[in-house]
C-alpha cells in the first residue's frame, strides 16, 4: 500500500495529501479538493432533529432575553436610586 491515504472505495483521499512541493495554484486546487471532500462527509439532520434544534435555539434566545431584561431593569433601578430622577 502506498503512503497516500486510501478511502474505503479505493480512491485517494485529498484530506491527507501533502501541500509540500506545490506552487500557489496547486495549493489552491488541493484546498478546493479538501473542502469538497469534507462537504461530502456532512450529514443532513432529519426533520425531527431540525425541529428539536429550532426549539433549543428559541429556548436559549428566550432565556437570554429574560436575563438581559432583568439586568436592564436592575441597572435602571440602581442608576435611578444612585443618581435620582
Amino acid at each position: 500500500m502506498s503512503e497516500s491515504a486510501v478511502t474505503d472505495s479505493g480512491e485517494k483521499d485529498p484530506r491527507h495529501e501533502s501541500r509540500e512541493g506545490r506552487n500557489i495554484f496547486g495549493r489552491i486546487a488541493l484546498f478546493v479538493r479538501q473542502v469538497i471532500s469534507e462537504l461530502k462527509r456532512v450529514v443532513t439532520p432529519s426533520r425531527e432533529e431540525w425541529i428539536q434544534y429550532i426549539w433549543i435555539v428559541l429556548g436559549f434566545v428566550a432565556v437570554m432575553m429574560l436575563l438581559v431584561f432583568v439586568l436592564d431593569l436592575g441597572f435602571g433601578w440602581l442608576s435611578s436610586n444612585i443618581f435620582g430622577d
